[in-house]
């Protein structure tokens, strides 16, 4: 099973090209929406979260907001905060491919928002990047709720940037363009995985930069 890394910066359509991974028939794992569901209700990190943060708790779930202000500039606080739910996204991740792979599946894709800034790269055969002109991306980011041109620069300048995950991605779907585009973009980067003469550049390998267009 080919094994797709599939990342991108705020605001450059992501999470619509996992949809159309998904629409494709390739399984998706969003590592966010894992985490999510381990901070919601019952979730499997809320106890050990409470222990560690209990003010970032509140009526059973963990609160975001109140986490990130928790370990905001603490390095320390971050560490214990991996500690707890780096193993319980990996085994979420591990349960995913797992049945992937029992399903048949040809190629399985891990949606990793911060892919290359957490060395994610070595995990999958090749990394899809997801792009769109720096217009294109503030236009989308700054007409969200709450969001402002101070809080957008401050997210980007903890992110790589766009310019340079093209640059070591293996495969481009650019965005920018509408959906149909980037649709057709997806079915041929899943056609080219398929290709019998085509070979993982990962994890021995190094960046391909090939874009499909």
């Amino acid at each position: 099973m080919i094994l797709l890394g599939l990342t991108g910066s705020i605001g450059m359509g992501k999470t619509t090209t996992a949809r159309l991974f998904a629409e494709q028939g390739a399984p998706v794992y969003d590592s966010d929406a894992a985490v999510h569901a381990l901070y919601a209700p019952g979730g499997g990190a809320v106890a050990a979260v409470a222990a560690a943060f209990p003010e970032a708790v509140r009526d059973g779930a963990v609160d975001r907001a109140k986490l990130g202000a928790a370990v905001l500039d603490d390095p320390a606080a971050v560490t214990r905060l991996e500690a707890i739910v780096h193993p319980m996204v990996e085994a979420g991740r591990l349960a995913f491919l797992e049945t992937a792979r029992l399903a048949g599946a040809p190629v399985a894709v891990l949606d990793i928002p911060l892919l290359f800034e957490i060395g994610g790269e070595s995990l999958v055969h090749a990394v899809v990047v997801v792009s769109a002109s720096a217009e294109a991306q503030a236009e989308r980011v700054l007409a969200r709720a709450g969001m402002t041109e101070a809080k957008l620069q401050a997210i980007l300048a903890r992110q790589v940037p766009d310019a340079e995950k093209r640059r070591r991605a293996d495969f481009v779907v650019d965005t920018g363009s509408g959906v149909e585009v980037a649709r057709d973009q997806v079915r041929r980067i899943l056609k080219a995985v398929a290709a019998p003469g085509w070979k993982p550049s990962r994890p021995q390998g190094g960046p391909g930069g090939r874009s499909v267009s």
